[in-house]
This record gives structure tokens, sequence and C-alpha cells, in this order.
């Protein structure tokens, strides 16, 4: 269904997947891992359409898994490998300069639609992406999903590919979005082959040691101060289990408050 003919309760309905992707997407700690049985409550009551069927199946795993064994199983698909980052920017744009004009476009999106993601992520973090789009609406709100498509049809691929539960996000995620072209569908083959854009120099401030070799992740680095103010930029480094509790208070209301702590 196209977003322009939504009915008040499909508009509804639409934000509130978007809302719990959003919250899926986040590193699962202490309080999101409790939380598993009231998801699973949450998902039963959507109407029946693919997206609520693959949330269905993925919080059916998610509640019957350890928290330790949720830990290790997002980093290590998300911090870990490349192919299936939540940081979106990097599948368009890869190791290049462009990347920081995409992050600071973003960032100036959010601002200009009155919202200050304080989230600690950078602007095109996946769950940070979705929550926006949940805020502004199928229009402006969902137009960065649009626009990193290919991206995110990437990474469903390589969950898909790592036997990943987490696939089922992705693809709950790609039914509300319009259905891949023919070039969309070359790309992400292209991409999956190829990987994203390489630049070698003039890439301060994002050179150095922000993406590892390709087997290993590293979220990129602190940007300047000025470049993306006021967000919260996560330092680089490797990958830790130990991860900050950033996720949104007004995310999904039958979930207990969810305080934020200093990025790793």
């Amino acid at each position: 269904m196209s977003p322009r003919s939504l009915t008040p309760e499909d508009a509804e309905q639409r934000v509130l997947l978007l809302r719990l992707l959003s919250l899926l997407l986040q590193y699962p700690d202490a309080e999101l891992a409790a939380a598993g049985p009231v998801l699973v409550d949450t998902v039963a009551a959507l109407p029946p359409t693919p997206a609520a069927a693959e949330l269905a199946a993925f919080t059916a795993w998610f509640a019957e898994q350890p928290r330790d064994a949720l830990e290790r199983h997002y980093v290590e698909v998300f911090d870990l490998r490349r192919r299936s980052s939540l940081y979106l920017t990097y599948y368009l744009h890869g190791d290049t300069r462009r990347r920081g004009m995409a992050l600071l476009t973003l960032a100036q999106r959010y601002r200009a639609a009155g919202w200050d993601a304080d989230t600690g992520e950078l602007p095109d973090h996946l769950p940070v992406v979705l929550e926006f789009a949940a805020l502004e609406g199928p229009g402006s709100g969902e137009a960065p999903l649009r626009q990193h498509r290919r991206g995110l049809e990437l990474i469903r691929h390589a969950l898909t590919d790592a036997e990943s539960p987490y696939r089922h996000l992705l693809a709950a995620l790609l039914t509300l979005l319009p259905p891949p072209t023919d070039a969309d569908l070359a790309a992400v083959a292209e991409l999956a082959a190829q990987g994203p854009p390489v630049e070698e120099v003039g890439l301060d401030p994002y050179a150095g040691d922000l993406f590892a070799p390709p087997q290993t992740f590293v979220p990129p680095a602190a940007a300047p101060p000025t470049l993306i103010p006021p967000m919260q930029i996560p330092p680089g480094g490797a990958p830790s289990p130990v991860r900050p509790e950033h996720a949104s208070p007004t995310l999904i209301p039958l979930l207990p408050t969810r305080t934020k702590e200093g990025h790793r």
C-alpha cells in the first residue's frame, strides 16, 4: 500500500512498526533483553501483514535468548562485519569524503524538522533513521530510508547469508519501502561484489583508521564538533560487547523508560 493512500489507522500501525524496528535494531542491553515477552505480545497484537509476520519471527527468537547470547550475536553481526553495518552512508559513499557531507546533510535534515537526535550515535545509524521516519512521517521522514534502499538490501542479504534472525527485521522494513527496481538489484549485486567506493587520499577527518580491514568493521570516529552539531558522535576504536543504553524512551510506550549513558 502506498503511504499516500494510508488511512489514519494504517498510518498509526506504520509508525508503530517503524518504532519497533528502531528499538529492536538497537543493542540488546539488560532492559531491552528483559522486555522480550512484552515485545512478543506487542507484535502479536499487530494486524496481519508481511512486516508483522517478520517481526513475529524475530521476537519469538529474541524472547528465548539469554542476554549474553543476544549481546554476542549483535556485536558479531553488526560491529564485526562491514557488510551488515548499520551505518547507512557507508554503503553509498564508502571511505570517501562524500560520506562526511552525507552525514552533515542528514543531521541538517533532522534539525530542519525540529528534531534533536540526542542518541549518542551518528545520524546515519539505522535505528536513528527509523526513529526519524516514525516521527516525521512517510514523506520527508522516510526519504532517508528510500535513499539508502540499496544499502538496506545489502544488509538483508548479509544477515541472510549469516543466518542471523536479524534478517527478519530488515525484511520487515523492506516491505514498507517501494519495491526494488532492476537498477537497484543490479547495484546491490555490484556493491556486494566490489564493496563501497574507496578514496585513499584527502579524507581528513575521515581518514586514518576509521575502517579496519575488510573482515573487521569499526564504527566511524568522531567528526569535528563544528561539522554535525549538536549531535553526539561516538568515538572510534574496536567494538566492545559493553555498549550504551541509548534507546529513546518515546519509542514504545509499552516498554519501561530506558536511560541513556555515555557512549562507550
